[in-house]
């Protein structure tokens, strides 16, 4: 098919690094796409596995333009530079491990941010999928229930790069660009504006993202530290984000995750620091905790409709209401804050003496 000489309705940006196994089902579920015209614009970060042979091999047969611009390692990094080559006034970043079941799933999702663009008078809206994990296992999962249920919510640390971003060009030019610092996370801060600036829109289709790196590394292991990630950006701990960055790996030599040298090195690090910065930090640490608290009465609601076998995010969340009316208004003091900040020093200690009595009975 003849390429486009027009800028497209939509720009694909897509960081890779190391993905030549995905490059020939990526192309081919953007192939599948129906009604939309479209370029993709792909971002090295280096990748030595023959990721961009792939593509220049592919690129020819794809029913679009594709345009492999390189930057350096960093997803952040890489989809700032894939922006900058777009053309495209929509913009849609995707992982490259993502497909879309349906054929209309892009030409929908325009349809439904134009919509919702033309409900607002300043146009600030930005649109996610609706996320499904592509898993070894097929078998039903409460935790991968609470996950992909969690992931359709707009609560802050809830929208994630794998769920796609779609969003216009000028929307974007006010809430970008991404976090060149972090390896991972880079798309929190962004998520953050999109909200505080405009909303964010559901989008109606699905997107099918892989589960590898879950399955490889453990799915409460790699959870665990993203949440000390996370909690660690928030606070503004430094320290603890270099030490969970410098572990991360990239997605092709991932392994399992062993929580419990990870959780020594932390604590090491804690122990060095004075004792009223370690006050100040665990206190910190219960602000954000207490703020997350409503994922328990989620996961309880959550539980329910699982075993009900109700479709992903469908029903009534009424302990996650109850939250959010009483409990979350209750806590919202420094009392809540250091009763978290207490719970969570425990959750912590408990943990480390758990997994170090695990360590134990395996090497023994």
């Amino acid at each position: 098919m003849p390429k486009q000489s027009e800028p497209p309705q939509l720009s694909v940006i897509v960081p890779v690094l190391n993905e030549a196994p995905a490059i020939a089902p990526l192309l081919a579920t953007l192939a599948a796409q129906r009604g939309v015209a479209l370029e993709v614009v792909i971002a090295d970060g280096g990748s030595d596995d023959g990721t961009v042979a792939a593509l220049r091999a592919l690129a020819p047969e794809a029913p679009f333009p594709v345009t492999v611009v390189t930057a350096g390692r960093g997803r952040g990094r890489q989809m700032n530079a894939g922006y900058r080559a777009a053309r495209g006034g929509t913009l849609l970043f995707l992982h490259a491990d993502c497909t879309f079941p349906e054929p209309l799933a892009l030409r929908t999702a325009l349809e439904s941010l134009e919509a919702a663009i033309a409900r607002r008078s300043d146009g600030r809206v930005a649109g996610h999928f609706r996320l499904r994990f592509a898993r070894s296992d097929g078998a039903p999962s409460l935790p991968w229930y609470f996950y992909e249920w969690k992931a359709r919510l707009h609560r802050p640390g809830c929208t994630h790069g794998d769920q796609g971003l779609l969003v216009r060009r000028p929307f974007f030019g006010e809430t970008g660009p991404f976090d060149e610092s972090l390896p991972i996370l880079e798309d929190a801060g962004v998520a953050a504006r999109i909200a505080a600036a405009g909303e964010w829109l559901l989008l109606p289709a699905e997107i099918v993202t892989s589960a590898r790196r879950f399955e490889v590394e453990g799915l409460r292991e790699r959870q665990t530290v993203n949440a000390l990630l996370m909690n660690f950006a928030h606070i503004g701990w430094q320290e603890g984000v270099a030490e969970l960055v410098a572990g991360y790996r990239c997605r092709e030599r991932t392994e399992r995750l062993r929580l419990a040298p990870i959780l020594r090195r932390i604590d090491a690090l804690l122990r060095r620091l004075p004792p009223a910065e370690r006050r100040r930090l665990w206190y910190a640490t219960g602000g954000f905790v207490r703020g997350n608290a409503w994922q328990l009465p989620f996961g309880l609601d959550a539980r329910r409709h699982f075993r009900a076998a109700d479709p992903v995010g469908s029903g009534e969340t009424r302990l996650l209401d109850l939250h959010d009316r009483f409990f979350d208004r209750l806590t919202d003091h420094p009392p809540g804050r250091l009763a978290a900040a207490l719970l969570t020093w425990l959750w912590f200690r408990l943990t480390l003496l758990r997994e170090e009595a695990h360590k134990k009975k395996r090497t023994g």
